[in-house]
């Protein structure tokens, strides 16, 4: 599960599996730069999401990913749980319309 997972570095993506999952990029002091998933369409899966992510996403130099096939739920629930805790989206992820909330408790 992400909550409880240390970051990696950016080099180690390329031995992610190729699975269904969710990730999180963040920068050299653990910011969080961007949530994103990698769904039945995505080619190599967490591995090809990340990747791809890490190339595109400025100052991303570390990450961390759960392996889930409820990526799409679980993508939503980081997006919401980080918009509770920092009051707005990571700062690479544009707005996401229908984004609900988190209850606070």
């Amino acid at each position: 599960m992400i909550d409880g997972r240390g970051w990696s570095d950016a080099a180690d993506a390329a031995a992610l599996p190729g699975h269904m999952g969710v990730y999180e990029l963040a920068d050299a002091a653990g910011r969080v730069l961007y949530i994103g998933c990698a769904g039945g369409r995505s080619r190599f899966g967490l591995r090809g999401e990340v990747c791809d992510a890490l190339g595109r996403i400025d100052g991303a130099s570390r990450f961390r990913v759960e392996v889930t096939t409820a990526y799409l739920t679980r993508h939503r629930e980081l997006l919401m749980r980080h918009q509770a805790a920092h009051g707005g989206l990571p700062a690479a992820n544009g707005p996401v319309p229908g984004l609900g909330r988190l209850s606070p408790g």
